[in-house]
């Protein structure tokens, strides 16, 4: 059985290896703050919000189809938190089914404790029969449907029927019935189970007169036990096969619920997020993921999807006309917002190609592949290199993983040098990015380089510049406009030490 609710086409891999930038995404856009948002403590969600987010989808049809999804999510938050909340306590049950059987290894106990837990599962798949049957009418994504459409047609009552009447029987109340060839030696082989008869088939005559039929029979005493031990382990060989069927089909079933919960859990931590942000008044919006290849990005007040879980008050948002743009320069007043722009925008991308919602009215842009970040560090307290070393190191790095149609974030990069030297490094960064036809968000203050790339006068550029007003407040802004060549400093001064 496949839920199928996070892929069209194959399971959700919650053991698959992480990207090689995670580490550095993680930091850079505070993704820790989204990820307990998410999970709001619990650590099975978090692990999942985490994967789900940094694996990042590629084909918009693949991101819609988790998007269809999202919305019945919203749309019944009850109905796929008590789905999720079934998955939870059927594997918590199984641990205590099981566990009063753990150490024993016996086919014996093999079989008694997959039975035991086989009819606890039975149950478990009975109650995620009914309410997929009591709530499919009122979900519309192909996700759903197929899933509950997958649980009432396939888990019937005829289907019930059927292992509750052979898990009685393999009970053996009326004992076992097997065959067993004579080997080398006189060694047992090829032991077979039959099916035992049915006594209460019989008839009253034949329970009375018993067969016709001439049987050879012997008793065990009761206190041989050398005879009954050879009795036990020649039962045992009898059963083994049908006790090892039936752990594998109670794993079946448990692995199911597994990868239900784990997908249901990737929705459940889209809820908690996203009445988190309902409940401050931050408005959020399904993105329409563009074609692959192209250059469309167009938001309309877009915030720091962090930033706002951080803060009392709602986020400051921003809107972008960057379609066609491959690189976005963003200048301006130190303090003026420009980072929390940068983040923003490699926030939604990653929230985009998850199959999230974005924290924004209105946001579109290009699917891409993967989002890279390149952002200033701390000093080296080590001091086993330079900063300006490191900065180029973890550029190698990128260098040698960045493909085509990808996205490089950059703040303030190149700046622990010289402006001349840093310009130069910067603009044959970018040029050599952008002729990869990856697409390049640029926070700094090198005026030099900024202006390089502006009196060349690309068409396929885009000049933003964080908001000043004429008192020296930052609105947090970002609007259109020429590099300027200073960066307001004065303003911090005069802020800490007083006008003139």
């Amino acid at each position: 059985m496949k839920a199928f609710l996070m892929h069209p086409d194959r399971d959700f891999d919650l053991a698959a290896d992480l990207p090689a930038q995670a580490g550095d995404l993680a930091l850079d856009l505070d993704l820790g703050a989204l990820f307990d948002a998410m999970s709001r403590g619990d650590a099975f969600l978090r692990d999942v919000a985490a994967r789900a987010v940094l694996q990042s989808l590629t084909e918009p049809a693949e991101i819609s189809y988790r998007q269809e999804i999202l919305r019945d999510s919203l749309a019944h938050p009850e109905v796929v938190r008590e789905l999720y909340d079934l998955t939870v306590d059927t594997i918590v049950g199984h641990r205590k089914v099981h566990g009063s059987f753990y150490f024993a290894r016996s086919p014996e106990s093999v079989l008694v404790r997959s039975i035991n837990l086989l009819e606890y599962l039975t149950g478990r798949l009975q109650a995620l029969h009914d309410l997929a049957e009591a709530q499919r009418i009122r979900f519309r994504s192909a996700g759903f449907t197929r899933l509950f459409t997958m649980l009432t047609s396939e888990l019937d009552d005829s289907y019930f029927e059927e292992v509750r009447g052979h898990l009685r029987q393999l009970r053996f109340a009326n004992g076992v019935v097997m065959s067993v060839e004579l080997g080398q030696g006189c060694k047992g082989k090829r032991y077979l189970l039959h099916r035992a008869p049915d006594v209460r088939r019989a008839s009253w005559l034949g329970r009375i007169f018993g067969s016709d039929k001439p049987e050879y029979s012997f008793e065990i005493a009761d206190r041989d036990e050398g005879g009954h031990q050879a009795l036990g382990e020649l039962r045992g060989r009898g059963i083994n096969s049908v006790a090892n069927a039936l752990a594998q089909s109670a794993d079946h079933i448990l692995s199911f619920f597994d990868m239900l919960r784990g997908e249901l859990g990737f929705y459940v931590g889209c809820l908690n997020l996203y009445e988190t942000y309902s409940g401050k008044g931050e408005p959020t919006c399904i993105p329409v993921p563009a074609s692959v290849g192209g250059d469309a990005l167009v938001a309309r007040e877009l915030y720091d999807a962090c930033l706002a879980l951080r803060v009392e008050g709602r986020a400051v948002g921003n809107d972008i006309a960057a379609d066609g743009k491959q690189i976005i320069v963003i200048t301006g007043a130190n303090q003026g917002g420009k980072s929390t722009f940068l983040r923003s925008v490699g926030l939604a991308y990653m929230m985009m190609q998850c199959g999230m919602f974005v924290a924004a009215e209105e946001f579109s842009a290009a699917v891409c592949d993967g989002v890279y970040t390149h952002f200033k560090r701390q000093e080296d307290v080590a001091l086993q290199s330079g900063k300006l070393d490191e900065e180029l190191q973890r550029m190698s790095v990128i260098a040698s993983l960045v493909k085509p149609l990808a996205v490089v974030l950059f703040n303030e990069s190149f700046s622990s040098t010289n402006e001349r030297e840093g310009s130069e490094i910067a603009r044959q960064v970018i040029q050599a990015l952008l002729e990869a036809r990856v697409r390049v968000l640029f926070v700094t203050h090198l005026f030099e380089l900024a202006e390089t790339f502006h009196s060349a006068g690309m068409d396929g550029a885009l000049f933003l510049l964080a908001e000043r007003l004429p008192d020296g407040r930052r609105t947090f802004r970002m609007l259109e406009g020429a590099p300027q060549p200073t960066s307001h400093g004065e303003d911090l001064y005069w802020r800490i030490f007083g006008a003139p």
